[in-house]
C-alpha cells in the first residue's frame, strides 16, 4: 500500500502513474459522499475511478472523451459537421445532427453505464456513481447508473488537499 500526500492510500500498481486530477476528484468525493464510491470525470478523457468502502484509490479505467472522439470523427468523415451536445429528442435521429447527437450522449452514457455497472460486480458491492467533467451535465441525464452531477470536484479537492498541506484540515 503506497499511502500519498492527499490523505488516502493508492493502490495503483505505479501510483506515480496515476493523473493528479483523478486522485483530487478521488478526495473530493471521499470528502463528500464517502466510500464505496465511483467518479466518473467527462473531460479529454473519461475517467471512471473506484474507491473502496476503505477509503482506498483503487484506479479504475480510461477511455476517449466526447469532444475527442467527435474532432476524430468530424476530421475522418468529411460530411459530418461538429454538432453540440444538445440532447436530440429521440435516440433515433431523423437529420445527421440527430443522429449524432443521439450517437455520442446515448451512446457515451451506454459505455459508462456499462463499465460502471462491470466495475461494481468486480468490487463486489452497490457503489454510488458521481459525475464532473466538461460534458457531465450533458451525459448524466441519460446515463442509468450515475446519480448526481458534481461540476466544482476538482476544485473543491484541491482546496481540501491545499488545507490539509497547511495543516487545516
Amino acid at each position: 500500500t503506497n499511502r500519498t500526500n492527499i490523505g488516502i492510500p493508492v493502490l495503483y500498481e505505479n501510483p506515480s502513474e496515476v493523473g493528479a486530477d483523478r486522485l483530487v476528484n478521488a478526495v473530493a468525493g471521499i470528502d463528500r459522499f464517502g466510500s464505496p464510491l465511483l467518479v466518473v470525470d467527462f473531460g479529454t478523457a473519461i475517467t471512471i475511478d473506484a474507491i473502496s468502502s476503505r477509503g482506498e484509490y483503487l484506479g479504475g479505467s480510461i477511455a476517449p472523451g466526447l469532444v475527442v472522439s467527435m474532432e476524430a470523427l468530424f476530421g475522418k468523415a468529411a460530411k459530418l459537421p461538429k454538432v453540440s451536445f444538445d440532447l436530440p429528442e429521440k435516440v433515433i435521429g431523423r437529420n445527421t445532427r440527430d443522429s449524432m447527437q443521439s450517437g455520442f450522449l446515448y451512446g457515451f452514457a451506454g459505455m459508462v453505464d456499462s463499465l460502471v455497472e462491470r466495475i461494481r460486480e468486480e468490487m463486489g458491492e452497490e457503489v454510488r456513481a458521481i459525475a464532473t467533467g466538461g460534458q457531465a451535465e450533458a451525459v448524466a441525464p441519460v446515463s442509468r447508473t450515475i446519480s448526481s452531477v458534481e461540476p466544482w470536484l476538482t476544485l473543491e479537492g484541491l482546496r481540501l488537499i491545499y488545507e490539509m498541506d497547511r495543516g487545516e484540515n
